[in-house]
């Protein structure tokens, strides 16, 4: 099945689908991700957002997994080309190592999942 696009071209509803499901995940996922790791970074030297990470967790956690239906979606959009175009203490402190480690933690989580979403967005602008 395909629909036609502005151009009077056709493309196939599958890789519709399958871009609309690889984006969806990156809305859910990485907005979810930015607002565990926003907070669990302000969390390292603050009572105030250790316990508001804790909170927020219970709701970002299942949408974080949520957001890996971008996996299915990159497996339909990539079905052809592949891929070659392109992770409980409240009311104290949390320790100097486990805070530096949030760092790092939260360095790698924005830069991988904005970096992915750059690729995606390189890959639909240049290679398509």
């Amino acid at each position: 099945m395909a629909c036609e696009n502005l151009e009077g071209g056709f493309v196939p509803l599958l890789d519709l689908i399958g871009l609309f499901l690889f984006l969806a995940g990156f809305v859910v996922g990485l907005g979810a991700a930015t607002v565990i790791e926003v907070h669990g970074f302000l969390g390292r030297r603050s009572a105030y957002w250790t316990e508001a990470t804790t909170r927020t967790h219970k709701m970002t956690k299942p949408l974080i997994w949520a957001g890996m239906i971008t996996a299915v979606g990159a497996a339909i959009y990539y079905r052809e080309s592949g891929l070659s175009g392109v992770a409980t203490f409240q009311g104290e402190l949390l320790p100097a190592s486990w805070q530096a480690k949030i760092t790092v933690s939260f360095v790698v989580s924005l830069v991988g999942w904005w970096g992915s979403l750059f690729l995606l967005a390189w890959h639909i602008v240049f290679l398509r």
